[in-house]
């Protein structure tokens, strides 16, 4: 279980549909490595990392000659998990986040409770069907996959946009930056759980 002063965790996921490996650091600077296979999607970890500061390897080999929905689901999956098991028992931690990241004409609300109650309400709307290899309808469902393995409860909400590729960067941008706010570390509740009920992991 991760610890306040190691924030980090190392997660592989092998199935007969994808081979993936996910090293990730909450307190890190915004590095990013990531090859999916699918260049887009590259493109949306890593403005996710890049904007919420965290350190993150991705290497997934899947089957792409179907299509890209087992390798997307699969890496936002192990990239949820990678969180949890950072996160440890969440001590000390803000809890919540929010963030309002413009790009362009688009506008996104990402809003995060680190709740340990799985759950994702998105709404999105794009005009194409896809963003080179990455499927747009895709998009929610790696929001909802990584909120589940994450056990986040997350809002993301479009407020304004006309093309595919600026509501997509934006929400990542968004989810990487309110996940930022809500893993920081308050020196106020130091050792303490930030919940009534004791626990932010049951």
């Amino acid at each position: 279980m991760a610890s306040q002063t190691d924030r980090s965790a190392s997660v592989s996921r092998e199935t007969s549909e994808t081979n993936i490996s996910v090293t990730l650091s909450v307190d890190g600077s915004g590095q990013a490595d990531v090859a999916t296979g699918i260049g887009f999607y590259d493109h949306m970890w890593t403005a996710f990392a890049k904007h919420g500061r965290f350190d993150l390897t991705i290497r997934a080999a899947g089957d792409l000659h179907i299509d890209a929905h087992h390798t997307m689901e699969d890496v936002a999956l192990a990239v949820g998990q990678a969180f949890n098991e950072a996160l440890g028992d969440r001590t000390g931690i803000v809890r919540m986040g929010d963030a309002l990241v413009p790009l362009d004409e688009a506008l996104i609300q990402a809003v995060i409770d680190i709740s340990g109650r799985p759950f994702a309400a998105v709404d999105l709307a794009f005009i194409g069907e896809r963003m080179g290899d990455a499927p747009t309808e895709m998009v929610a469902h790696v929001l909802r996959s990584f909120a589940t393995a994450a056990q986040i409860t997350l809002h993301v909400r479009m407020l304004a946009g006309a093309n595919d590729h600026h509501v997509a960067e934006a929400t990542m941008k968004a989810l990487g930056r309110a996940l930022d706010a809500a893993t920081t570390l308050d020196p106020r509740i130091a050792g303490t759980v930030p919940s009534t009920k004791g626990t932010l992991t049951t």
